[in-house]
């Protein structure tokens, strides 16, 4: 049974029309996201390892080299199993620095160019001739199929649509981030395609060629011969190195690398793949004997043509079943040329194009780049056609497409290198790598190109070192690794790496000890990246990828602090590693984005640095580092708990920590404090602190600042900190501050108002004294006006009205004296203002003077009347009147109590003297602690001494008391003369004045 060709090339058009609606649809979002990204879609993709080989070739080589073709299928599943330890690593560091092909990430580790270069070669000589045996494979079943009607040459039909395919779903996004789901769910339906072809070919032969398993038994009774062949192999066959290879095919072949890692969308579709993958295998694997016995039944020479198709040309199968098993091939060489070009796409243009003919300046990058891959996919798929036409004419083996798989393992020693031996160097890998693949060149594809009469070439190793001709895949697997090993341990052991290897080991092993950069970034700003950038990749292109890296830092365009433009410029060198590669993104971003050689790296950077890379750790630290790393997390727990604002600094000024307790005060989140320095937050935070760490003293008392309109009193505690991790090497010492910030705001109002409730006590027990006060003169304006209705001579009506208005000022007076002395006073900070301190002391005298009890007492006020100090003259007021309160309380009629002063220097003592009964010398040390007083229940508050010393302590002075028994007290006041305008620790102070101008009281001071 035939077909024609026109129908063939229709079925074929049809299937890849649908492909491409798929892909379409997909790409729209037209197919929910539940199914583009199952994770049975990315197991299925990994399908393309199953090419035309596993499709076609799988049977023909069993029935050359039995179950060894059963190696091919072992080696991916234990690579699968080894998923956590092999594949994962790997995947972090692709999603992490933006790694787009298994070239770059051997540039990556190993900080070289040539590394890159190498690897690109390698994978391309080998995946060129595996594309030409697909379109070989292709080809000869179309021919198979339509032998009446011959067409000549069905491959270039095949290229085209492969080629478009690749390049409109393959190609549409240049930033690795954007994921390709219509091409990887069209991937995946090929991949099941062609399992599900291949099982109804095996199921076929097994009940339409053999009856059933009945049957099938019979026939290998009858034929123990078909048996014994394929486990007579298994003896002398090259086994282990068939398992080799294939193990590191699975995910190091480009096209494996593309799908597994380029494509994956969730570290969680491994674990998935982990077992799923092997059970798409075993099934694959399951088919191969079932058809193989059926061909053999069939026809003895049709296992040798075309086992798959010649199965289903039997008599009994349906014409469907022969153009699904011909779609299953299609499939199976579409799905490996697709994603190989795709791959290999990637490695050529940022490894070879690039380096050797980077764009000018002038020229749109994206889309030089976006047509630059496109033509290279359809260059590789032409020289693959280019290949297969050289190929067509030479007997291609089955066993051919291990060339790929030997050169794929070839990069095994270099992976150790990545994920396990951190003593690994560039100059290893790279002798290695020359070396085994020198040997491969030479025994595998140099006498497949000489075969062709592409190269004349009579030469041949394994001639040429005596070894014998059947063991070709055994000698060439051990010979090229053992050379690339040997070379890649002796040669990294003899030679040192390079900074940038180390930094590299430091991301590969995440390596938490490794401190950042030690310099700079030069520039200042976002815009500055700009314009730097634009001088090598275009302006349109620097703005665009500076604006997008600052959209993944979430970083702010204004954006100044050194550690965070650092950041920034590690995150555009990411970006740009996605689309040009990390060896020619790391070379533009050092050219452009210099770093100041002229700096240090801040401690602040290095702090930071550890703290999130712990953080951000996932890895679980074990021994003294664990120990180390729990007590850290528990230091930092108290900090951050700590009821007291805390923040330490640099010595640079720049804020290394920034705790809970001070983000509630100040408003400031922690990630905004955290690298700025103080002078740069926001008012008064940046006033304050700066001014703070700038000056000599280590503590601010009561430091009234405004946040959110509303005033805050402070205390600020600072104290100089110091480190220095090398004894040997003073330069790497590091020093800083530790400021804490004491919020006394709800203190500060409480004893306000406690202040206020004295003041009203003390009125309270003033209530007698000032009714009698103002009751006789009160009387006496009542009897004058009484005379006056009755009086007529002027002169005695202008004497008593002028009697009447001095008793009114003395009401007045009084009335002043008891409104000012009483009022609450402002709750934002003290009253500035320069007075006599004679006339303030005098009002206080009046004041007391007015209870019935301090009347008895002589007040005597020997103060300078020409003394002026400076304060809050209404807080010192409430001071006197306390003391003389209490000085009048210990007195007994008749007794004396002085005010006197004395100036030295800049300062002022006043002394408040009584010949009162003294203070018990066990009691003198408690009088000023709050609510404590000596009198009887109800006769006072406790709290006046202790307001009198919290007021002068606010004013920069001290009291003390002196006292004999029997012989009065002393109370000894220091007072400097000048607080200093504005207010002590205050940035931006309220200033308020109390009066200018104290009242004349000595019209009333005797009465």
């Amino acid at each position: 049974m035939t077909f024609e060709a026109g129908v063939l090339l229709s079925v074929v058009a049809f299937y890849l029309a649908i492909l491409f609606l798929i892909a379409c649809a997909t790409d729209r979002g037209w197919i929910p996201a539940r199914i583009v990204r199952h994770p049975a879609v990315y197991t299925l993709s990994f399908g393309v390892y199953a090419a035309s080989w596993s499709y076609y070739g799988s049977i023909n080589f069993a029935a050359q080299q039995g179950f060894l073709y059963l190696a091919v299928y072992i080696g991916p599943t234990l690579a699968f199993i080894l998923i956590p330890v092999l594949w994962e690593p790997i995947l972090r560091l692709i999603r992490d620095y933006q790694l787009t092909s298994v070239a770059d990430l051997f540039a990556f580790r190993y900080s070289s160019q040539l590394a890159g270069i190498l690897v690109t070669l390698l994978m391309a000589a080998s995946t060129l001739p595996a594309i030409a045996l697909q379109i070989h494979a292709f080809t000869a079943s179309f021919r198979f199929l339509s032998q009446d009607h011959p067409l000549a040459e069905p491959g270039l039909l095949f290229c085209v649509p492969a080629a478009a395919f690749a390049i409109l779903f393959g190609a549409r996004h240049i930033s690795p981030r954007e994921k390709h789901e219509g091409m990887a769910l069209v991937i995946a339906l090929e991949s099941l395609v062609k399992l599900t072809a291949l099982l109804a070919v095996a199921l076929f032969g097994l009940f339409g060629v053999f009856d059933g398993l009945p049957g099938l038994n019979r026939w290998l009774n009858e034929n123990p011969a078909a048996v014994t062949a394929l486990y007579e192999p298994l003896q002398d066959g090259p086994w282990l190195t068939l398992v080799f290879v294939s193990f590191g095919a699975a995910f190091l072949l480009p096209q494996q690398f593309h799908i597994g890692f380029v494509e994956n969308q969730n570290t969680d579709h491994l674990r998935f793949a982990a077992w799923a993958f092997p059970l798409f295998l075993l099934l694959f694997s399951l088919a191969t004997p079932l058809i193989l016995w059926a061909a053999q039944t069939a026809h003895p020479t049709l296992a040798h043509d075309n086992p798959v198709l010649g199965v289903t040309l039997l008599g009994r199968a349906s014409p469907l079943l022969t153009m699904l098993a011909f779609l299953g091939g299609l499939s199976a060489a579409s799905g490996m040329i697709i994603v190989a070009s795709l791959a290999l796409c990637q490695m050529i243009l940022k490894h070879v194009l690039l380096p050797a003919s980077y764009p000018d300046p002038a020229v749109d990058m994206y889309r030089w780049l976006f047509w630059a891959r496109r033509m290279l996919i359809a260059f590789i798929i032409l020289a693959g056609y280019g290949l297969y036409l050289l190929l067509e004419h030479i007997a291609v083996p089955p066993e051919q497409e291990f060339i790929a798989f030997v050169a794929a393992a070839q990069l095994l020693p270099g992976l150790a290198g990545v994920l396990f031996w951190r003593r690994a160097t560039r100059a290893g890998f790279l002798s290695g790598l020359l070396a085994g693949g020198a040997v491969w060149y030479l025994t595998l594809l140099l006498p497949l190109l000489a075969e062709t009469g592409f190269l004349r070439s009579h030469f041949n190793l394994m001639a040429w070192l005596g070894a014998p001709g059947d063991n070709l895949w055994e000698f060439v697997t051990f010979w090229s690794l053992s050379l690339n090993t040997l070379l890649f341990v002796a040669v990294s052991l003899v030679t040192r790496q390079s900074a940038g290897e180390s930094r590299a080991i430091a991301a590969c092993f995440k390596d938490q000890s490794l401190l950042p950069g030690s310099r700079q970034v030069a520039a200042v700003s976002p815009r500055q990246f700009s314009e730097q950038l634009a001088r090598i990749i275009g302006a349109a292109a620097a703005e665009q990828e500076v604006q997008r890296a600052l959209r993944d830092l979430s970083m702010n365009p204004d954006e100044s602090r050194p550690h965070q433009l650092q950041r920034l410029r590690h995150r555009i060198e990411l970006n740009l590693s996605g689309m040009l590669g990390p060896m020619l993104a790391r070379l533009i971003v050092d050219s452009r984005l210099q770093e100041d050689a002229t700096t240090r790296s801040l401690l602040a950077d290095h702090i930071r640095f550890i703290e999130d890379r712990l953080e951000q750790s996932h890895s679980r630290l074990r021994g003294l580092a664990g120990e180390l790393d729990s007590l850290r997390r528990f230091h930092r727990q108290i900090l951050e708990e700590l009821p007291l604002g805390a923040c330490a600094l640099a010595e640079d000024h720049g804020i290394l920590s920034w705790n809970q307790a001070l983000e509630r005060l100040s408003g400031i989140d922690r990630l905004t404090a955290i690298g700025s320095r103080a002078q740069e937050l926001p008012t008064p935070w940046g006033d304050l602190l700066g001014q703070f760490l700038n000056q000599g003293e280590s503590h601010i008392y009561k430091a009234v600042v405004t946040v959110q309109d509303r005033p805050r009193w402070l205390n600020l505690h600072k104290a100089a900190i110091g480190f220095a991790p090398d004894a040997e090497d003073p330069g790497q010492s590091w020093g800083g501050d530790v400021i804490l910030v004491e919020d006394l705001t709800e203190l500060q109002t409480l004893e306000a108002e406690l202040v206020h409730s004295e003041r009203l006590a003390s009125i309270g027990l003033l209530a007698a004294g000032v009714a009698h006060e103002i009751g006789n003169p009160v009387t006496g304006i009542a009897c004058i006006a009484q005379n006056l209705r009755d009086e007529d001579d002027p002169e005695l009506i202008q004497e008593s009205a002028e009697d009447i208005l001095q008793q009114t000022r003395r009401i007045s007076a009084i009335v002043q004296s008891l409104v000012t002395f009483s009022h609450a006073g402002p709750v934002d900070g003290q009253r500035l203002a320069q007075f006599h301190l004679y006339n303030c002391v005098a009002e206080a005298q009046r004041l007391v003077r007015l209870s019935h009890t301090a009347k008895q007492i002589n007040h005597v006020n020997a103060c300078d009347p020409a003394l002026i100090i400076e304060g809050d003259y209404q807080r010192l007021l409430q001071v006197f009147v306390n003391l003389l309160s209490n000085a009048s309380d210990a007195s007994q009629p008749g007794d004396r109590v002085q005010v006197s002063s004395r100036r030295r220097d800049d300062r002022v003592e006043i002394m408040v003297t009584d010949e009162g009964a003294g203070i018990p010398e066990e009691l003198r040390e408690r009088v000023f602690e709050p609510f404590f007083t000596t009198k009887e229940p109800g006769q006072g508050t406790g709290l006046g001494l202790s307001l009198v010393y919290n007021i002068i302590r606010d004013h920069g002075g001290s009291v003390r008391i002196e006292s004999q028994r029997d012989q009065g007290a002393r109370v000894h006041i220091d007072l400097p003369l000048r607080q200093g305008l504005p207010p002590r620790g205050d940035p931006r102070p309220r200033v308020q004045r109390g009066p200018d101008t104290e009242p004349d009281y000595a019209e009333s001071a005797d009465h």
